[in-house]
């Protein structure tokens, strides 16, 4: 029996649970709000083509939660870690396609009225991924939001620290003319 070619396809994840989670806690330890920006770090990882592409996407993002001295060795990481459980993905997939495939061959042997291709006919693909795109721009927004909300809370808790050391430099000297 011969085996039809499969159309490659760069068809979207959605079960990164594994991943995920090892990313969310690494997004804690990094002090980095996960739900904005695992969403969104998801995304780039899934879209983006090579892992230059990748890197520059992560860097853009982390950049503003990760001293410059670490901030490639955590984007390294995080790739590296996303191969790794891609490939494990895959293989389990490619196991899984493989094993139905021979389950339905089987059947459609003895039921002449059971045709294949009809079963792995993906009917909804648009859909979903349009839907992939949606989140992934919705992530994107997000992020960048949270992004401007971050660096304008940082620049509040500036002028608020050097208002206060106004003050306190204030007092002291009011206290030393008293004296």
């Amino acid at each position: 029996i011969e085996r039809p070619q499969r159309a490659k396809m760069a068809a979207p994840m959605t079960d990164t649970g594994e991943f995920e989670s090892w990313l969310n806690d690494r997004l804690d330890s990094l002090e980095v709000d996960r739900d904005v920006y695992g969403t969104y770090i998801l995304g780039v990882l899934q879209e983006e083509e090579t892992d230059e592409e990748k890197e520059d996407a992560l860097k853009g993002i982390l950049s503003a939660f990760v001293d410059e001295d670490t901030l490639e060795d955590v984007c390294t990481q995080i790739i590296k870690r996303w191969t790794e459980w891609n490939q494990q993905y895959r293989d389990l997939r490619v196991f899984s396609g493989n094993t139905l495939y021979c389950i339905v061959r089987l059947l459609s042997a003895s039921c002449p009225l059971l045709r294949v291709p009809a079963l792995f006919k993906n009917t909804n693909v648009e859909e979903v991924l349009k839907r992939n795109q949606q989140r992934r721009v919705q992530a994107r927004e997000d992020a960048q939001k949270k992004k401007e909300m971050d660096k304008m809370q940082r620049e509040k808790d500036k002028l608020a620290k050097q208002d206060r050391k106004e003050k306190e430099k204030k007092r002291t000297q009011k206290g030393e003319r008293k004296r």
